[in-house]
């Protein structure tokens, strides 16, 4: 297939029909009546507004979210805005429950579409926010009329991004987020004009829409927004993810097909699979695994992942020599670390100072002379040099004893005291009946 022909399959399938814009149309505003009467019973003024891409015209075809946020005035209190806030919300959604990101807000179910009602504070500029969501109806507001024409094209490169893994801001996935997306194939003028570009991208990146100019961003991809130059939109946007788009961009400019646009599955392992697979690799793994702690994705993924680098960290200044580790959450959490060492020598070397530096030479002596050590002796190099008995010779030997030593999310490190287990070697393979899909990816990965 051409590459025109396969956009235009995959635009038919993406972009909303008539019936699904009417229905969305009519619950907006049914939505915004109910969200009006709420307002009207206040003793401050709001005001209502669509935001996200069900606003701009940019949202796939069974997608159903709709995000409609109230706006106060920046004179009100923190702790006003979310009361007024959540009281609208409440009005809004009568069935629907609080949830917490920056501050509180009501997500609920209307008419099939899944609706968040935040409140959020109506500042001038977005620079002068007072939580994060306050920018987002600038964001709105920038490309309510400049989107329309590439509105498609976005849809397109949504649907690709998310096939190939690299859509959503969420601090789990690290990815593209809708405003990126929809600033790049601006830029570009189009998603064919986008592929044909991240072929030959080379990271760092940078965009700058509005020509802010002077503010310097340490990231692989930056898209100074254009509503507040001091912000990078593509800040959470992983290296790894950039490099994906690089490589499925080069695939997909050449050789043209729909599939690069459906998200793969991957069939799960069985335990035996997972055995198999590290006889294999003859590889030493060793795995932590314990109750999920009770908070939203935004904060469990960076904990999981602090926690996944202390232990790693500490594997590999002991010499075990992590080759990759990643990472699971379901009810339970998992950390896995796969080691190129099973088994270290029963004692270590440790090198002391030159014998000719004096002050430390004798300080190194004194030190070890009547230790439980081989030592002190003089290597060839002329350095005092001891040999002592190692404490952990295994992974699962120092993961036991330093676990609670290295560096941990706070909520991970409680969930860990309250219980967890440690699986090292083909005990992992234990993993598979909860976690059979992630270790098919793991242990065969795809770019």
């Amino acid at each position: 297939m051409s590459f025109e022909s396969v956009v235009t399959e995959v635009r038919d399938r993406v972009v909303p029909d008539e019936s699904e814009v009417e229905a969305l149309e009519s619950a907006v505003e049914a939505l915004a009546e109910r969200a009006s009467g709420a307002i009207d019973s206040l003793p401050v003024a709001a005001e209502t507004k669509l935001v996200g891409s069900t606003a701009r015209g940019t949202w796939l075809a069974g997608d159903r979210d709709i995000d409609l946020f109230v706006l106060f005035s920046p004179e009100l209190g923190r702790d006003e805005l979310e009361r007024y806030g959540l009281e609208v919300g409440h009005a809004v959604l009568p069935n629907g429950h609080e949830e917490f990101a920056e501050h509180p807000y009501v997500k609920g179910e209307f008419r099939g579409f899944d609706v968040d009602c935040v409140p959020c504070y109506a500042v001038e500029d977005a620079a002068e926010i007072r939580s994060a969501v306050d920018r987002t109806p600038f964001h709105t507001a920038y490309l309510a009329d400049r989107i329309d024409p590439v509105a498609d094209d976005v849809r397109v490169a949504k649907a690709f991004l998310s096939a190939i893994g690299t859509y959503g801001s969420d601090l789990r996935t690290k990815g593209f987020s809708g405003f990126l997306t929809e600033l790049l194939v601006l830029e570009y003028g189009g998603f064919r004009a986008f592929i044909d570009a991240a072929v030959d991208w080379t990271p760092p990146l940078r965009f700058d829409p509005e020509g802010h100019g002077t503010r310097s961003f340490d990231d692989p991809l930056v898209m100074i927004d254009p509503t507040d130059p001091e912000r990078n939109v593509a800040a959470v946007c992983s290296a790894r993810n950039v490099a994906r788009t690089i490589h499925y961009a080069r695939d997909l400019s050449a050789d043209p097909r729909v599939k690069l646009f459906e998200a793969s599955t991957r069939n799960p392992l069985s335990a035996d699979e997972v055995e198999a697979a590290l006889d294999d690799r003859a590889t030493a793994p060793i795995a932590v695994r314990f109750a999920t702690p009770s908070i939203v994705d935004d904060q469990l993924y960076p904990q999981l992942e602090k926690s996944l680098a202390g232990i790693e960290g500490a594997l590999e200044r002991a010499g075990f020599a992590p080759m990759r580790s990643s990472c699971f959450a379901a009810d339970d959490a998992v950390l896995l670390v796969e080691c190129a060492v099973g088994e270290l020598p029963a004692i270590a070397r440790h090198d002391g100072p030159p014998v000719g530096v004096r002050e430390h030479a004798e300080g190194f002596y004194r030190a070890y002379r009547d230790g439980d050590t081989t030592g002190p002796f003089i290597d060839e190099n002329g350095r005092y040099v001891v040999e002592r008995t190692r404490d952990a010779r295994t992974p699962g030997e120092l993961v036991r004893s330093t676990l609670f030593d290295v560096s941990l999310g706070p909520h991970v490190e409680s969930a860990l005291k309250a219980d967890h287990e440690i699986l090292v070697g083909k005990e992992v393979a234990a993993l598979a009946a909860q976690f059979g899909t992630e270790l098919a990816k793991y242990f065969y990965p795809r770019p």
